[in-house]
């Protein structure tokens, strides 16, 4: 028998325990893996009408995906950049917060830990919250700063229209503001004591500590990203542009 085939047979709950990925892949299909930890994949599968060896191909697929490095990011030009945040961006929307916000709604944990979930179902919708007004403040003045300059340094925008970039505040103060704001999950870090897992935590609860972890460490990344090469790359485009803005100026 398969390697593949041995995965179908065996419970969720141990598929899981082995790789914790497999819980967002399922959760991507339509399935919440805490209902049905006690079930072999190829049960819940059929209930759900999916083929378990499409599940398995798709966790191999995410298994294989490779995020670019700070140097890599740094050698494109501020396009390239903006392009891979937008897309981290709807990454974070529409997949790792809904599969978050499934199990901090779903699990159950035992009466010793009734208040840790009472405070994190509490405080997680309000992370969820200020992270995507966060997000949409961003790609609405940040990315669309950038989308303008670049139309004035492209001779796109009347030299009467471009000129009121210099009544805007700088990308500069933007980048310092920013930086203010880069802890976002502190408070869930605290309430879950670093999210340390007890040697008695559920199958569910381990999975629900690590995917927090993973998501604050992608965060920590987003933002080192977006400090050390968005905003020095934008702060240099909005120097140059202003330039070339006040050449056009003086020569008119």
């Amino acid at each position: 028998m398969h390697s593949s085939e041995n995965k179908h047979i065996k419970s969720i709950g141990e598929l899981v325990t082995e790789n914790h990925v497999l819980a967002e892949v399922l959760h991507y299909f339509g399935i919440s893996f805490f209902h049905h930890e006690e079930h072999s994949l190829k049960e819940v599968c059929a209930k759900y009408n999916v083929n378990p060896s499409q599940v398995i191909a798709e966790l191999e697929e995410w298994a294989g995906r490779v995020e670019p490095t700070k140097d890599e990011l740094f050698l494109h030009p501020i396009g390239v950049l903006v392009g891979y945040l937008k897309k981290k961006h709807r990454h974070f929307i529409r997949q790792a917060l809904p599969f978050l916000t499934s199990m901090v709604e779903g699990i159950e944990m035992d009466k010793s830990q009734k208040s840790l979930i009472t405070d994190l179902r509490l405080m997680f919708p309000l992370f969820v919250d200020d992270f995507i007004h966060h997000i949409h403040e961003e790609e609405d003045s940040l990315f669309e700063r950038i989308a303008y300059l670049h139309e004035i340094e492209n001779g796109s925008v009347p030299l009467s229209e471009g000129i009121k970039v210099f009544t805007l505040p700088s990308i500069q103060k933007m980048a310092e503001e920013h930086d203010a704001h880069d802890d976002e999950m502190k408070g869930i870090r605290k309430l879950t004591n670093d999210y340390q897992i007890s040697n008695s935590a559920s199958v569910s609860v381990r999975v629900l500590y690590l995917e927090l972890q993973k998501l604050e460490s992608e965060l920590m990344i987003h933002a080192k990203i977006e400090n050390d090469l968005l905003f020095p790359k934008a702060v240099e485009l909005e120097r140059e542009v202003l330039r070339k803005l006040r050449l056009q100026i003086k020569n008119n």
